[in-house]
């Protein structure tokens, strides 16, 4: 998400409006008072009690974020479709959008996932989760190339799962896609250690909870058992999961600093005085990012 370009025909007084602490403020509140009104809708007794006070209340915030649009459509003056260079202006513009269609009683459901989705305006009220936004959209990429990585990691494991304990524990390891639902709850540790002493003392021993229709052979394996869990877990969990907050953390280091980028190039064309320290800093990012293209480019010559 890049920070806004200056537009020489917008109208500043508005800019300064829409730009205004004030304003954030006021848009903010409404957004935190949408949730808690399409929360309290969730209860058939308070809208029954106070329905007619949450719809107007509903209506008033709706209006609040139609003169939001309209405001920041006219800073443009004379090209107001300048609005939708910013795809944040883009998603809220859609949601008001959509809130204001004269929906009937049927499509009553996509009303209310509308104003649902309101509550995600947060995400371009506020600058930092547009940040945290922009990062994961980044990294995308990069967690694919990871989600292979551990895809791999389970297709082996289930694969190995299916054949060990198969037999002895046909709830868990009963085929492929059994398996694979298995190794998911053992990696985001949710009693996983059940699964793995049922395989370490047998099924017999360490029997099920109101299951008796499954035929099982009971085979107890206790080292095998435990070696073949405690790997996947070290694997699994605390090395492949830590691999995708390393790529969002650098992704999100990556857009801080093209914002950084982005926010000096601006205030340099707009002839503010820019401190020699932020130049130095701008070139040196500047250099990162050239040195990491010819890294790139090495790699394709090479290949």
């Amino acid at each position: 998400m890049k920070t806004r370009r200056i537009d020489p025909q917008e109208i500043p007084w508005l800019a300064r409006i829409v730009e205004s602490p004030i304003t954030t403020g006021i848009v903010t509140a409404a957004i935190l008072v949408a949730a808690v009104l399409i929360g309290l809708e969730t209860y058939p007794s308070v809208v029954a009690a106070h329905g007619t006070l949450l719809h107007t209340l509903d209506a008033i915030v709706l209006g609040i974020f139609v003169v939001e649009v309209i405001v920041k459509m006219a800073r443009h003056g004379r090209r107001p479709w300048m609005y939708f260079r910013d795809p944040w202006n883009v998603f809220d513009f859609i949601i008001v959008a959509v809130c204001l269609l004269p929906l009937h009683t049927q499509y009553a459901a996509v009303l209310r996932l509308a104003r649902i989705m309101r509550v995600m305006r947060l995400m371009s009220a506020l600058p930092q989760l547009q940040l945290l936004v922009g990062a994961l959209i980044k990294s995308i990429p990069s967690m694919g190339y990871v989600g292979v990585l551990l895809l791999m990691h389970f297709y082996i494991y289930a694969v190995m799962g299916v054949f060990l304990f198969r037999d002895n524990d046909p709830v868990h390891f009963r085929d492929l896609p059994t398996s694979m639902l298995s190794l998911f709850r053992v990696v985001t540790l949710e009693d996983w250690t059940d699964i793995m002493y049922i395989q370490m003392y047998g099924s017999d021993v360490y029997a099920y909870d109101n299951i008796t229709h499954l035929e099982t052979a009971p085979q107890s394996r206790p080292l095998l058992g435990a070696l073949y869990f405690v790997s996947f877990v070290m694997f699994g969990t605390m090395i492949m999961l830590n691999l995708f907050i390393g790529v969002i953390l650098n992704s999100m280091n990556e857009e801080q600093a093209q914002r950084e980028r982005e926010s000096l190039d601006e205030r340099l064309a707009s002839g503010a005085h820019v401190r020699v320290s932020d130049e130095i800093r701008l070139i040196e990012q500047q250099l990162q990012t050239l040195t990491h293209s010819v890294k790139m480019l090495r790699i394709r010559c090479d290949a």
